[in-house]
């Protein structure tokens, strides 16, 4: 299976130099916690990856890997690549772009951003570097997992020079709505997005932000999903959600550690008689601390009872001290952390313990274990694992959790208690609800959220990721099967110039026109009528226009050439030369039942609407919100599956249509009909929607069949693009050279 590449903007440990002593520790963050866990895994010991390998800028000297890091990493479960920025640059690309532009933005902050060209620039730069370092050691077959917002660019720079190569990406904060990405520079978002979809699977927290992406992606690129897989320059994409775990049985099982023990009891001690509320955070403008303080305030303000019976221990990690924003934040925090125990302190208590600093595993776990609350309210987080680290800590099952609900682990944790962060009337409220909350209802609700962490760990995370990469990939490779390549289009040519008569059966929208806002807009160009006049000229050729067009507007575009023209799915035709004729009895009482119905999802989903033809009518949905339209496309066939039931009539799930028709004829039949009655020697089939599906099942072998899709198939072929049909066909009118008419 090859090689596993994990790739992230900083190796997974740090070099201190005091003097000549050089120490590595591990970095801290989510990120290298639930790799290292899976690194040291049984799932990872028995995997299929030949080596694991991690590259990550450094933060030391190419002199000290050399002489003091390389020697020592025999101890990891990795071999490590460095990668060695420029300081300015990288200044530019991290402080600048990624957390001045991305952080902010993709954190619903847009006040805070700060566009500068500069800051785009080293952020390409960056990113090309690891993609060149990435070039020299990956090879064809190796799996390259690429890691959160710095490397967005990434994917699609790798794919550029190493096609081959299996690539993975997870976001590892929001992806923001398509409302708030539009306000990014045109050129820079659109890059952007076509980074990640260099990817093979692009993963995300939550089942919100693979919508966000993927309606950004349709705006922006015009890139349309079906469900969770979008069609990108030939090939599939999926983007799906991948909560990312924590390692359970770790911060579960410290509960029965001396250390830990003696820590919690040393805590408990120290507050007797107290409850304890504990907080702990990176200090960042996205993790509400201010909002925090206030609705405590507000709490002991409301509920001076409290007052003196417990503590808030808040606890925040430092973080980009580098960045003005933060210093500010710091600032203000710590004043108002001062202004709160100045106006309710007593001689012997006081309400908030404040601390900025680092916080080693042990003494995080005993501060998970001693607290009565843990309360985590950011005003928006791609998870937060904090959460998930205390109610994996509550071995006793005893604590509650109050949890933003603008947190990525709401969605899983949603037996906590779940507040507006801004809100401190709400705020307040969950705090008290929590000290009174019963010891049963906590049990109850803490074993229902531990079950949940246990089952969807840090390995499950990774190997789930793993999993679907390779699932992806085996779909990739089964639609290249199938893919019109230059060899089988060079077979099809040849048999097309040496056929004496041929037939060519081709679907209208979707296929030789793209499709439009309305269906009256899809007018055909010049350049199309003058290619099927051409065709249709051939008296060896019999072209079929064979639609779901009725036959009025058939005749009005198309009636003039020298072809065949089937209308409404086959309810009615037109031989070449000849006039009208319908295939079926025209009766349109059923209309009556079917129309109001329609009528009713047209109020329902703005944008949608009907279009009656004289055998069927349809609801068109293309032009609605994707999310919305799908979802009443779905009602809908429900509906009208349960209305039509014994009747003659058949309901078709088309391509963001649906149509009610009279059963009993389809393109299918029509498309058997016409070739079993010509008998040509030659046969081409091409469409791109579920009716031409009956077309591609009844011929068979007898035809080549190609489908404009990137889903499954009856067709033998498929091309990505209704762009590639035209020069196709243009290309079957140039004659063989006398070396390939021999050798065809």
């Amino acid at each position: 299976m090859g090689r596993l590449f994990i790739v992230s903007n900083r190796l997974p440990f740090s070099v201190d130099r005091d003097g000549e002593q050089v120490t590595i520790r591990q970095s801290s963050g989510g990120l290298v916690s639930a790799i290292k866990s899976y690194f040291e895994s049984d799932a990872a010991a028995t995997g299929n990856f030949e080596a694991k390998m991690w590259m990550g800028v450094a933060d030391f000297s190419n002199e000290d890997w050399t002489a003091e890091v390389e020697p020592r990493l025999k101890k990891y479960d990795f071999t490590a690549y460095p990668l060695f920025i420029d300081k300015t640059v990288y200044k530019d690309y991290y402080n600048g772009f990624a957390n001045s532009v991305l952080w902010p933005l993709f954190h619903y902050f847009p006040s805070l951003v700060d566009y500068q060209t500069n800051y785009y620039d080293a952020f390409v730069q960056v990113n090309k570097a690891f993609a060149n370092r990435l070039a020299e050691v990956v090879k064809p077959g190796d799996t390259v997992w690429i890691h959160d917002y710095q490397l967005m660019l990434l994917p699609e720079m790798l794919r550029a020079v190493q096609p081959e190569v299996n690539i993975g990406f997870f976001l590892h904060i929001p992806f923001p709505s398509y409302e708030i990405l539009r306000l990014m520079p045109a050129e820079w978002k659109t890059a952007l997005l076509r980074g990640l979809l260099g990817a093979d699977l692009i993963g995300f927290h939550t089942h919100d932000y693979v919508q966000h992406f993927m309606q950004s992606v349709k705006m922006l690129l015009g890139v349309d999903n079906y469900f969770y897989t979008m069609q990108y320059q030939d090939r599939l994409v999926k983007a799906d959600l991948f909560p990312i775990g924590i390692d359970y049985k770790r911060f579960h099982n410290a509960a029965y550690d001396t250390d830990v023990l003696d820590l919690r009891n040393d805590i408990k001690r120290n507050f007797e008689n107290k409850k304890i509320i504990f907080s702990v955070d990176r200090l960042d403008y996205t993790k509400g601390l201010m909002d925090r303080l206030n609705g405590f305030e507000y709490f002991l303000q409301q509920h001076p009872v409290w007052q003196e019976k417990l503590v808030f221990v808040l606890n925040i990690v430092p973080s980009r001290d580098e960045i003005p924003a933060y210093l500010e934040r710091k600032k203000q925090i710590e004043e108002k952390i001062g202004t709160l125990n100045g106006k309710f302190s007593t001689i012997s208590w006081q309400p908030v313990i404040y601390r900025y600093n680092h916080l080693p595993f042990n003494e995080l776990c005993a501060l998970y274990q001693a607290a009565d609350i843990a309360l985590i309210t950011p005003l928006r987080d791609g998870m937060n694992l904090v959460a998930k680290e205390y109610v994996a800590s509550c071995s006793t099952q005893r604590g509650v959790l109050i949890l933003s609900e603008l947190a990525g682990a709401a969605s899983e944790l949603n037996e906590a208690l779940l507040v507006n962060p801004t809100d401190v009337v709400d705020v307040s409220n969950a705090i008290e609800k929590a000290l009174h909350m019963p010891s049963h209802e906590q049990k109850n609700r803490m074993a229902l959220m531990q079950k949940r962490l246990a089952d969807y760990d840090v390995v499950k995370w990774v190997n789930d990721f793993l999993d679907q990469l390779v699932s992806v990939r085996k779909e990739q490779i089964k639609m290249q099967t199938k893919l019109l390549d230059e060899k089988i289009y060079k077979r099809i040519h040849q048999h097309y110039q040496k056929a004496q008569k041929r037939c060519l059966l081709l679907d209208y929208d979707g296929t030789l026109v793209s499709f439009a806002r309305l269906p009256q807009e899809a007018v055909p160009s010049k350049e199309l009528k003058e290619l099927l006049y051409k065709l249709g000229s051939d008296e060896r050729n019999h072209v079929v226009i064979i639609s779901g067009r009725d036959a009025e507007v058939l005749e009005k575009w198309l009636g003039h050439l020298p072809l065949t023209l089937v209308a409404e799915h086959g309810a009615s035709y037109k031989m070449k030369g000849e006039s009208w004729q319908q295939a079926i009895p025209s009766s349109d009482q059923w209309k009556e039942v079917i129309r109001p119905i329609m009528q009713i999802f047209v109020s329902r989903c703005v944008g949608s609407f009907v279009e009656e033809k004289n055998n069927t009518i349809a609801w068109h949905y293309r032009n609605t919100a994707a999310d919305l339209g799908f979802s009443r496309s779905r009602e809908l066939i429900n509906n009208l599956s349960q209305m039509v039931q014994n009747t003659m009539l058949q309901v078709i799930d088309g391509n963001k249509v649906i149509e009610v028709r009279m059963s009993g004829f389809d393109k299918g039949v029509m498309a058997l009909r016409i070739v079993n009655d010509l008998s040509p020697d030659f046969t081409l089939c091409i469409g791109d929607d579920t009716t031409d599906e009956d077309m591609f099942k009844a011929l068979g072998s007898k035809a080549y069949s190609i489908k404009v899709s990137n889903g499954i198939t009856a067709a033998q072929y498929t091309v990505f693009s209704q762009r590639k049909v035209l020069p196709l066909l243009e290309q079957l009118l140039t004659p063989l050279t006398e070396r390939e008419y021999a050798g065809a």
